[in-house]
């Protein structure tokens, strides 16, 4: 078995689970329970329950249900505690069984309500590396458009995109971050489109309670990810049954949710047609066929007991569009080493009609239960299925993407400062690809794992989260063993120290996969380290963060041209090895606040990277081409309550970014990827107005991005004579400049000001 472990590193995490592990007492005689609430007496999930100075504890369900037993009797002080909530105790006399024990706490004064920084949190079973965003603020953010993947490029650590899909992380490229729903890996997050046109994420923010972004050193629940993970949750039971309606520019949508005692059934449906929103906007591309589609979902949720919970969803779509593109190979020469494929596409012309069909399904299926307060099981699936009809120009490529996961985990809760968990997934995922007739790639893979994690709070001021991972590639034929820890030390009353790292291992990119290379490749290997400070008080949060990302094995490909497209196909005589190597590191700003003036909401978010890789084609060390050093976003929000409106407004600010230079008669290691293109600047802003029709509550909704109409250049494409000597180029741009987006939303459920 080949095991990528540097000894060091796994002498400092392999142990710790071992030294952590202790034994539980079980020999209790009373038994307790009741319920936590808040303020509102609402009921507070995930919250620890024990009696003071003592190991006697629990945790609290989705109903704030909590119940233990201890061998504790007379005058005791029972307390109840969660990451997000001030601490709350009660006296109380044990002289036998106790029950309808009401413990009430109060949200914490610096508890961000819609955007909660838990990095290096006192809950260990929060990743000690998160940002955690509400599905509101999504919707909220001047400049998102309400899409989820959007709104985390307002967060350190993160690249402006532009032109691409995916969310880029410290020095990583799309493929690095993984996206999960219920703690299970999604294939295709993004809408299928053409080229150099990015689209917009599949995830809807309503549907989800919850949404965690991690940069680095997260759980050992998860893999393959060099980068980091962007977790949804779906939501639970809803509180009542309604309807909701909406209208804008592209397109219509309904969607209806009945709600029985213990269960619940959503559905829903979409019709996309951007024709009016093409119809009014300037386009820098001609989009021959406007992009119209449609998708339809249904979800149901069953709570058999009040300890666990059942969630079923599928969901379907389908779109289609056609757009004009550059030729990436206009003018290539004769002498040029481009397969055969490529080179069907010299004579084109500069641009190219691109067409796609895509049709995407995907199911997800999780089962949660809680036995006797003390331990947990978790069971979940999933399968998708991505079925993209391209045409670039004359020629068909089609493609066929789909994936299989199974996971299943159990936790024990020894204590309310103690609990292990040990869990197993198995991936089962692959392309295919049909050039026309010239050629096929495809793959098949399956990843085995399986993992454990433990969670100690010694003290009230101390948090060890040791895990490791392990991990078998069939198709590569390689095991990897990954340990991990995170930490975190509370230095005063409303500040902390955290610090996170380990060991991070990922498949090859699909490009080389699906050339048939995987006998000659390793697994790709990342190893992060990082450390932050945290204060927050009063509604007002600051946190410092650095961190350094080595990279080593990364897939490199020997005596090969290096070509900028980011759409190339290599074949299976490419020279490849893992000789491949890079790092990444950083500084990043997160400050918040809410309290300084009524009803204004503001966070600044600043990152610095400085990364340099030599890996793929590249034929030295050089800043990859979607690295900006420095990324800058202010949000800002402000309720109305006379005109009962919302306005947002954010400004983005990327430095340039390296590029391909291709006038050089020669490339050498000075010149490679040393020319950047100007800064990126955007100004967006949303306004949302609320008013009631009768039972009908609706929001009026006007966003304007890039108010200032900057145009923003995302690197260059160059032409080339029948030598294949550059003779001018031309800007990589977005597919607009500045839009206008109009439209209105309708329940039968109230709006709350939050929501605008």
């Amino acid at each position: 078995m080949q095991q990528h472990i540097r000894s060091g590193l796994f002498r400092n995490f392999a142990f710790l689970p071992f030294l952590l592990l202790v034994a539980n007492v079980a020999s209790a005689q009373y038994k307790l329970s009741g319920t936590v609430l808040d303020e509102k007496n609402k009921p507070v999930r995930n919250a620890n329950v024990y009696l003071d100075n003592t190991l006697d504890g629990g945790t609290t369900d989705s109903l704030g249900i909590f119940r233990f037993t201890t061998t504790e009797k007379g005058n005791q002080t029972i307390v109840a505690s969660e990451v997000s909530h001030e601490n709350g105790g009660l006296p109380i006399v044990i002289a036998g069984d106790m029950d309808g024990i009401v413990l009430h706490i109060k949200s914490k004064a610096h508890d961000l309500d819609v955007v909660v920084i838990t990095a290096g949190s006192f809950g260990a079973s929060s990743d000690n590396n998160k940002t955690i965003l509400k599905p509101l603020d999504i919707v909220t953010t001047a400049g998102a458009n309400a899409d989820v993947v959007k709104a985390i490029e307002m967060l350190p650590g993160t690249q402006q995109t532009g032109t691409e899909n995916g969310l880029f992380v410290r020095g990583g490229d799309a493929s690095e971050l993984s996206i999960l729903v219920d703690g299970l890996v999604v294939q295709n997050a993004f809408f299928s489109g053409p080229p150099g046109v990015a689209t917009r994420s599949r995830f809807g923010a309503f549907n989800y309670q919850g949404v965690s972004f991690s940069s680095g050193g997260y759980s050992a629940r998860y893999g393959q990810a060099l980068s980091g993970v962007l977790e949804l949750n779906t939501t639970d039971l809803p509180d009542k049954s309604t309807v909701n309606l909406g209208l804008n520019m592209a397109g219509i949508y309904a969607s209806g949710t009945k709600k029985w005692k213990n269960s619940s059934l959503d559905v829903g449906g979409s019709y996309n047609n951007l024709t009016p929103f093409y119809g009014l906007a300037t386009t820098n591309f001609k989009f021959y066929n406007v992009p119209v589609g449609g998708s339809g979902n249904a979800r149901y949720v069953w709570k058999p007991n009040k300890n666990g919970i059942l969630k079923i969803s599928v969901n379907g779509s389908y779109n289609t569009s056609g757009i004009a593109v550059p030729n990436p190979y206009a003018g290539v020469s004769d002498t040029a080493k481009i397969d055969t494929f490529s080179k069907e596409f010299r004579n084109l012309g500069d641009t190219i009609n691109f067409k796609t069909k895509d049709q995407y399904y995907y199911s997800n299926v999780s089962y949660k239960q809680l036995f006797k307060d003390k331990y947990s099981f978790y069971v979940g699936a999933s399968y998708s299925l991505d079925q993209t009809n391209n045409f670039f120009g004359p020629v068909p490529i089609n493609e066929t993407d789909y994936r299989t996961q199974f996971r299943v985990e159990g936790k024990d809760y020894f204590t309310s400062r103690l609990n292990l968990l040990v869990g197993s997934d198995v991936q089962s995922f692959g392309i295919s690809k049909n050039f026309n007739n010239y050629f096929k790639q495809d793959f098949n893979e399956r990843i085995v794992s399986g993992y454990t994690e433990l969670e100690w709070t010694p003290i009230n001021i101390l948090a060890i989260r040791p895990g490791i991972r392990y991990e078998h590639s069939v198709l590569l034929n390689k095991d990897d063993i990954a340990p991990r820890l995170s930490m975190a030390i509370k230095t005063g009353h409303h500040s902390q120290i955290s610090v996170a790292g380990g060991m991070f291992y990922q498949d090859p990119d699909n490009l080389y996969l699906l050339a048939g290379l995987q006998n000659k490749l390793n697994m790709q290997i990342a190893t992060h380290y990082i450390a932050n400070w945290q204060w927050s008080k009063n509604d007002r949060t600051l946190r410092l963060e650095g961190y350094y990302k080595s990279y080593t094995e990364l897939v490199r490909e020997v005596y090969s041209t290096y070509d900028p497209s980011g759409y190339r196909t290599i074949l299976d005589t490419t020279s490849v090895n893992n000789s491949g190597h890079g790092y990444a590191q950083g500084l990043e700003l997160f400050w918040r606040d809410k309290k300084s003036v009524k009803n204004l909401d503001y966070w600044i978010s600043y990152s610095y990277i400085d990364t340099r890789r030599l890996y793929q084609n590249f034929p030295y060390e050089a800043t990859p081409t979607y690295i900006a050093n420095h990324n800058l976003n202010l949000v800002a929000k402000y309720f109305v309550e006379k005109w009962q409106t919302n306005f947002s407004a954010t400004y983005s600010f990327a430095s340039g970014r390296p590029y391909y230079n291709a006038g050089y008669s020669t490339v050498t290691s000075s010149n490679f990827l040393s020319d950047k293109t100007p800064d990126f600047n955007n100004l967006a802003l949303t306004v949302a107005y609320l008013h009631s029709f009768g039972k009908w509550f609706t929001v009026f909704y006007l966003s304007i991005d890039n108010i200032t109409n900057q145009h923003n250049i995302f690197g260059y494409r160059y032409t080339y004579d029948a030598a294949g000597a550059a003779t001018g180029r031309n800007p990589i741009v977005p597919a607009l400049y500045r839009s206008i987006f109009v439209g209105v939303n309708m329940s039968l459920t109230q709006f709350k000001k939050d929501e605008l």
